[in-house]
């Protein structure tokens, strides 16, 4: 039986992943921070930190055939830790991101421009923001001589908990609209096509690109192919929980993000949720041998999950969402 480490093993893919690697018949290990375990008996699950030098080693040293590494490491130098994995493995997932790619061609392939390569913005290159660094993670893999990881690229990927809306996560968005709550959005979004994948999808491409020899040195896609707007997705919300969208513009709404205003939250909005993110996924469906229209449509999926949410959830109110309490009473809306 072969064994499989996942990093990050409770964040919106692994929670799907490590049961579905069970299915396929693997002895899997799963660390996370979280204290306890949400998964079956059948897993071995462990609270660490997997930016712990010592404790990977320790870990690594039980001997994994395959490791798939949700973790991010833009405060952590992927440099001090690819090698301890691409030594300790015969088959390396590293998670990058679809926000690598710059907005010059549609749809995404994996060949088209990364805005690391392609960017006229010389700040943001010379930045360690999320788009910048997953592409530098991404060359220190191609430069090596190693021949055993490949990368995968999902795009914003929901699962429990984590319903997005633009740039907003579930707090902000689903987690207002369930207090009664109007959600304000940047108008510039609108009728922007947008990529959302189930987190139970992308799982089921990652268990099935693990251990292939034809994709050891390569990138893929990890997503659906089905795309809408964040106006229509406003709208999926509005129909499942009754959120109420009021579309400002997008300095109004970066205002209420970070009055202070920080740059990597312009960036996310200018460099990611205002680009069009049609994503092709011919790549990795040819190598698994699942099909688009095996996956959840965008409608089905976000009802799925917001089915999934506590009964007792209770969203606990912060500054963000103060200001947008504030911004909403000033203007009357």
């Amino acid at each position: 039986m072969k064994k499989v480490l996942v990093l990050g093993a409770t964040g919106a893919m692994g929670r799907y992943l490590v049961p579905e690697l069970v299915s396929l018949g693997y002895a899997v290990t799963g660390v996370a921070l979280d204290a306890a375990s949400p998964f079956s008996r059948e897993v071995t699950y462990l609270q660490g930190d997997a930016f712990d030098p010592l404790f990977l080693q320790q870990l690594l040293a039980e001997g994994f055939d395959g490791i798939v590494n949700f973790m991010d490491y833009g405060k952590h130098p992927f440099a001090d830790y690819y090698r301890l994995f691409l030594e300790n493995t015969k088959h390396y997932i590293f998670l990058s991101s679809c926000r690598v790619y710059d907005d010059k061609e549609q749809p995404i392939r994996e060949t088209s421009p990364r805005l690391w390569d392609s960017s006229d913005d010389e700040v943001l290159k010379a930045s360690h923001d999320y788009c910048i660094h997953k592409a530098q993670d991404e060359d220190l893999l191609a430069a090596s001589p190693y021949d055993n990881w490949t990368v995968v690229r999902p795009a914003t990927t929901f699962s429990t908990m984590r319903l997005q809306l633009v740039t907003l996560e579930f707090k902000h968005g689903v987690g207002r609209a369930l207090q009664g709550k109007k959600v304000v959005l940047p108008l510039q979004a609108k009728d922007k096509p947008a990529t959302l994948s189930w987190g139970g999808d992308v799982a089921r491409m990652l268990a099935r690109i693990l251990f292939q020899e034809k994709a050891k040195r390569e990138c893929y896609n990890v997503c659906s192919a089905e795309y809408r707007t964040w106006g229509e997705i406003a709208e999926y919300y509005h129909q499942l929980v009754g959120l109420e969208a009021v579309w400002v513009d997008k300095e109004d709404y970066l205002a209420i993000l970070s009055p202070e205003g920080k740059i990597n939250v312009r960036w996310q909005l200018e460099y990611a949720r205002l680009f069009r993110r049609i994503t092709d996924n011919s790549k990795v469906l040819a190598l698994t041998g699942l099909k688009q229209e095996d996956m959840m449509p965008l409608y089905e999926g976000l009802k799925l999950e917001i089915a999934n949410i506590p009964a007792d959830y209770v969203p606990v109110q912060d500054q963000r969402g103060q200001r947008m309490d504030a911004y909403l009473k000033k203007h009357g809306l």
